[in-house]
């Protein structure tokens, strides 16, 4: 069977005027996943990334942790993050009472996205939002069968996107459920990767949230998940 790696991106700069683009840490997070890789000789037949600057960058500092001057890859929009911020802003619209203070921790903004995802997942948004719960699932999975189709018999295959979108893959690998999809979405660390097995009639988990370029003490400061 082929193998499918899916990458969230790494950290990128949440609370800044500009979210899409990797931190400090994010940049480092991506390096030592691409050592990880090198050192483990793992070579890629198809990457595949989403076209946000986060999921490029991403991948940059990928290639360089591998050792390479650039990874040829697809670049593939379907693979692309919902939009997060016009979701919260429709849903805070409707329960302003949710609004998390200023300074507020950052466990406040996870309830808070946890609530309108599941108000989305239910067509509880009342406001006009980019792109419906359906709408995002059907994407994600012509993403995942567009992914699948171009594989090699046996070839690994490695995807850069982000938290929403993979989780909603695992969702629909997994018949799971949209509470399901919303729990592996927000515990889904930044520069972790999930594993597959799959062939053009089937795909298997074979693991989630991995992020063994982090498991050394000296890194413990780098685990995140905004």
């Amino acid at each position: 069977m082929s193998e499918l790696y899916l990458v969230r991106h790494a950290q990128a700069s949440f609370g800044a005027d500009d979210y899409d683009r990797l931190s400090p840490l994010g940049h480092q997070q991506a390096r030592w996943l691409g050592e990880y890789f090198r050192d483990r000789q793992l070579q890629f037949d198809h990457v595949i990334c989403g076209d946000m600057v986060r999921h490029q960058e991403t991948l940059e500092g990928i290639s360089a942790g591998m050792g390479s001057a650039g990874i040829d890859h697809r670049v593939h929009p379907n693979w692309n993050e919902f939009d997060f911020e016009s979701l919260i802003e429709a849903y805070l619209l409707q329960f302003p009472e949710q609004q998390p203070g200023p300074g507020a921790p950052s466990r406040c903004f996870t309830r808070l996205l946890r609530s309108a995802l599941q108000a989305w997942a239910d067509g509880q948004i009342a406001g006009s939002i980019p792109e419906s719960w359906t709408a995002f699932e059907q994407r994600i999975g012509e993403a995942m069968s567009l992914t699948t189709r171009a594989a090699q018999p046996g070839g690994k295959v490695l995807v850069i996107s982000s938290g929403g979108a993979i989780a909603m893959a695992l969702k629909q690998v997994l018949e799971a459920s949209a509470r399901s999809m919303i729990q592996m979405n927000l515990q889904t660390r930044n520069s972790s990767f999930s594993h597959l097995f799959f062939n053009q009639n089937s795909a298997q988990l074979s693991g989630f949230n991995h992020a063994p370029h982090l498991d050394h003490p000296e890194r413990s400061h780098a685990l995140s998940y905004f």
